[in-house]
């Protein structure tokens, strides 16, 4: 949300000499987050041109761009001896004879963009042609500003080649702009940024002056007829509780809006369009109540407010057509023919043109779950679309309708009809019972009953001291009618502690009680992420949303238990509705990000917990909150959630070891998948054993690992991802991956591990050469020479494998080192020799292995 320095100072004082950042920092005291600055930093020539002519020439790259010559006036004494300007340009959204906003060089941009003089496209371009984001006064980039349509053809006419756009634009005047968290609705305007700021210089009495104080006249019979047929609320909420209806007729459709509104609606961010929509707007943006307006003479009856039927669909002004659900509420003409979706966007059928004489402004209330619904259901995000769903005071809407008509009879020479239409469904706020000593033990600041009383006061908050079933202790609050977050007590010590200062409250460390510390199951977490990041791993955290087809993309088996995922009911995107089932799922969406933007040599790492429910979940129960629930409610409450085990995955593509002058580089493979299960293994003292899976989507069936406890109990699968997997997840070629349940792991690893002495006696090394079958692991070939070495043996390594000349077909050569170490003595050879043997033996005995 945008707000003029200007515009500010006609709803609040502002100290002389305050500066944009001066105000920002003002709104931060009090919890509103600075966005951004505008104005202000524009310096240099900024000037009117007029484009007398262009040539416009394709380029080799397929765009055509136009060579321009633009009268800038006097301006150009100082690049090119007062002659017309050459400027090179890309847009195409102007014509001969259109006044532009141009840059000379030696100005300066918003962000430091110096200009200057440059050859581009085999020119020399004098400058630059402006758009409106290159300015700061928006976001478009899609054309060029012409004048004629940003400040209506009366006003351009006063404009002239060579005058000073800086003061024409307003882009002299600072304008700050806040990030207006979902909770501060009323924020959305720049009566609720003027309270705000108001609050953080103290609330000084008289110091604030609220532009929705003005006189309305009360509702009568005569006003156009309007029907809330709302049958079938959401959720029980009726769709809109008031409606208000004002009608202005007369009105000189050639009438522009005044320069003022259109220079203030330019500094917010907004186009000016016309008289009409450009009030609706600018009361708006002033008191945070979205209006619309209609043609009248497009309307034949009374304006119903319903939900949609089946099969309706309404073309809205951006001329999309839109299929409805029934969940969708609508403006409708005597409720057959839609107008509007309510509080997200009009329709094109009753929309405002050239020929409007006679306007029907309507400023209602309408439920934020159901515009909130409607917004993400149609992908139409909209200035009354974001103010409706965070809430809109329902009672500034007939000071809104009164402060557009006001306008439009000013500036339109209209006159407005003596009805007054407003069906008023609203409740006044209930009344809350606080002790003024809550918020000092909440926030841990003794307040004086004073100040929270004064604070309420300032909020807009209605104090009765003396209501009934109050004491000394305690006070009856209610809320303003722009605060619908104002519930409870810690409601209100969030706002005594916000006003009164947030600087005020003391950074106190707690001190941690004796005898407590980290659990077992944080321990090992830690230990798990720390051995992937020794490991050369980098971790990322996803979002555990995912799509409906990743289980297809993956490959998952049609009874895979991964399939069945939980829907979530009001998902972040519609695109991803489900719950993760594997981490995998998500991890594997952050490696194609990383290597669609260039990342070739990617490792990764999550650790986060997946949703497997197995089955139907149960109806969770709604508790009370005056009580702990019972031992039986929590175990419904536990049903209905499904199990959310922990689980870490990894993947990598790529190099897995650099090329350098020291040699090749190494790919990454299955076997850097092994190495960082089994090192998270090792580093937690709990052995796994590895053997080959042949088939477990999505891997390899070849290149697959199942890696378990000695008791069988599965740990994970590490390998390389099956070739159809990575075609459809768009990822690189053998990309490998590994995914293991941290849960068992910790399990696993909550027996004690007995230390054993190190040996200082040296270590005797003995090689072996170990003729198999092709189709023998080398996993059981390794546990058989473990069993047979005996207790003596400290490690076994395989460190070749051979198969061609001098090794008979269907078999392979393994040859293991073997490290023996005796704790009171050094081995002799013999003894050495003894184990080695004994270890073939047992090799041949459970493989049929023969010693080469």
């Amino acid at each position: 949300m945008r707000m003029p320095l200007t515009w500010l100072a006609e709803y609040t004082d502002l100290p002389a000499g305050a500066t944009g950042a001066d105000v920002a920092a003002g709104l931060v005291s009090v919890g509103l987050e600075e966005e951004d600055l505008h104005g202000g930093d524009i310096t240099g020539p900024l000037v009117v041109g007029r484009v007398l002519e262009f040539v416009e020439e394709p380029q080799k790259n397929g765009k055509t761009i136009r060579w321009c010559t633009v009268d800038v006036g006097e301006n150009g004494q100082m690049v090119s001896e007062g002659k017309p300007q050459e400027i090179v340009c890309g847009a195409d959204n102007f014509a001969v004879g259109d006044l532009v906003v141009v840059v000379l060089p030696g100005a300066t941009l918003p962000g430091g963009f110096h200009i200057a003089a440059r050859k581009t496209y085999g020119h020399v371009s004098n400058g630059m042609i402006c758009a409106e984001d290159e300015l700061g006064i928006g976001h478009d980039h899609s054309g060029i500003i012409v004048l004629e349509r940003l400040l209506g053809a009366e006003k351009a006419a006063e404009v002239r080649p060579g005058d000073d756009a800086i003061a024409l634009l307003g882009l002299a005047e600072e304008t700050v702009e806040t990030n207006v968290t979902p909770d501060r609705g009323y924020c959305f305007s720049v009566r609720g940024l003027a309270r705000e700021y108001w609050h953080s210089q103290g609330s000084p009495a008289g110091g604030f002056r609220d532009p929705a104080a003005v006189d309305v006249p009360a509702a009568n019979e005569a006003g156009h007829p309007v029907r809330v047929e709302d049958d079938e609320p959401l959720e029980g909420v009726i769709g809109c509780d008031r409606f208000v209806a004002r009608v202005v007729r007369g009105i000189d459709p050639t009438r522009p809006s005044p320069s003022w509104m259109q220079k203030r609606l330019t500094q917010m961010g907004m186009r000016p369009i016309s008289l009409a929509v450009d009030v609706t707007n600018y009361v708006m943006l002033a008191v945070g109540q979205p209006l619309h307006a209609y043609d009248l003479a497009k309307l034949d009856g009374p304006i119903v407010v319903r939900r949609a039927r089946a099969g309706e669909s309404l073309t809205t002004l951006d001329d999309v057509e839109r299929t409805l659900s029934t969940e969708d509420l609508l403006i409708t003409d005597s409720g057959e023919r839609p107008l509007a979706i309510a509080g997200v966007m009009g329709g094109a059928s009753s929309e405002v043109d050239d020929a409007t004489t006679d306007v029907l402004v309507e400023a209602a209330h309408f439920d934020p779950t159901t515009v909130a619904r409607s917004s993400r259901r149609h992908r139409l995000v909209t200035e009354a679309s974001k103010r409706f769903e965070r809430g809109v005071d329902p009672e500034v809407t007939p000071a809104a309708a009164q402060l557009a008509v006001d306008l439009l009879v000013e500036f339109g020479g209209g006159t407005v009809d003596p009805g007054v239409t407003d069906l008023d469904a609203t409740t006044d706020r209930q009344a809350y019972l606080l002790d003024v000593t809550e918020p000092g033990r909440i926030i841990g600041i003794d307040y004086p009953r004073e100040r929270v009383l004064q604070i309420l006061r300032d909020l807009g908050c209605t104090v009765d001291e003396q209501g009934t079933g109050t004491d000394a202790g305690h006070v009856l609050v209610t809320p303003p009618s722009w605060r619908p977050d104002l519930v409870d007590a810690p409601d209100y010590a969030e706002e005594v502690a916000r006003i009164d200062g947030y600087n005020n409250i003391p950074s106190v460390i707690p001190t941690p009680s004796q005898g407590r510390g980290l659990t077992h199951a944080q321990r090992t977490r830690r230990l798990v992420a720390d051995a992937l990041a020794g490991a050369g791993y980098t971790e990322v955290l996803s979002y555990p949303f995912v799509a409906e087809e990743l289980s297809d993309q993956l490959g998952l088996p049609a009874d895979d238990d991964r399939r069945q995922a939980v829907r979530v009911a009001n998902p972040l995107s519609e695109e991803r509705p489900l719950l993760r089932t594997t981490v995998l799922a998500s991890l594997v969406d952050v490696l194609r990000r990383n290597v669609a933007r260039g990342h070739k040599d990617v490792a990764l790492y999550e650790v986060g917990l997946v949703f497997r429910p197995g089955g139907p979940l149960a109806k969770a129960p709604v508790p009370g909150v005056g009580q702990r629930p019972d031992d039986a409610t929590l175990e419904d409450l536990y049903a209905a959630v499904p199990p959310q085990p922990r689980r870490a995955a990894l993947v990598a593509t790529g190099q897995a070891e650099p090329a350098g002058w020291w040699g090749p580089g190494r790919a990454a493979d299955w076997s850097d998948m092994v190495a960082a299960v089994q090192g998270v293994a090792a580093a937690l003292a709990v052995p796994v054993v590895v053997t080959a899976d042949a088939d477990h989507a999505p891997w390899h069936p070849g290149r697959c690992a199942r890696i378990s406890l000695p008791d069988g109990t599965l740990v994970g699968h590490a390998g390389e991802l099956h070739p159809k997997a990575l075609a459809a997840l768009e990822l690189p070629a053998r990309t490998v991956a590994a995914e293991f349940d941290v849960d068992v792991l910790i399990a696993a690893s909550e027996e004690p591990v007995q230390a054993t002495a190190f040996s200082t006696f040296p270590p005797a090394l003995t090689d072996v050469a170990l003729l198999v079958a092709s189709d023998v692991a080398a996993a059981d070939v390794e546990r058989a020479l473990r069993a047979g070495a005996g207790e003596a043996l400290e490690s076994i390594t395989l460190f070749d494998v051979y198969e061609g000349e001098r090794v008979e077909a269907g078999h392979r050569s393994l040859a293991y080192r073997l490290t023996f170490r005796a704790a009171d003595r050094t081995l002799t050879t013999d003894e050495v020799n003894a184990f080695r043997d004994a270890a073939v033996a047992s090799a041949a005995e459970a493989t049929g292995a023969v010693q080469r």
